[in-house]
């Protein structure tokens, strides 16, 4: 008669295995394939900034959104306090003066934003840091 020797062992264990690491691999692999595809969305070459800055700063330009995608937030925080007394003042003309004026702003902002080449625009806003213009 024999003796049975694999007291203890099971086959399945190692299919189980094979496959956690198999699945681990694979998680790493698209964690790393994630992470690659967000740097280079994210990237901060001019480009990204240049388009959505000049977009917001065309429409929501009264509110300064647009200087603070660009990281200004002294001059964001200036214009939408420009805004929000524009809007709150009893003045009627004063108010709206102020308002307007800050919207101006932002609408020439963000044109010129757009005009500029993408090397220029990063040159100037993003390495240079001018607030204004």
């Amino acid at each position: 008669m024999e003796e049975n020797n694999n007291e203890g062992y099971d086959s399945t264990k190692d299919r189980k295995d094979d496959a956690a690491g198999t699945a681990g691999e694979e998680a790493k692999s698209t964690a790393n394939e994630f992470k690659e595809g967000w740097n280079e969305a994210t990237k901060s070459t001019g480009e990204n900034k240049k388009m959505l800055a000049g977009i917001l700063g065309i429409v929501l330009g009264a509110f300064g959104v647009h200087k603070f995608i660009l990281g200004y937030n002294k001059e964001g925080i200036i214009l939408v306090a420009l805004t929000v007394v524009g809007i709150a003042t009893s003045c009627l003309f004063f108010g709206i003066f102020l308002y307007m004026a800050a919207g101006i702003v932002g609408l020439i902002e963000g044109i010129i934003y757009l005009t500029k080449s993408d090397e220029e625009f990063y040159q100037t806003y993003q390495v240079g840091k001018k607030p204004w213009f």
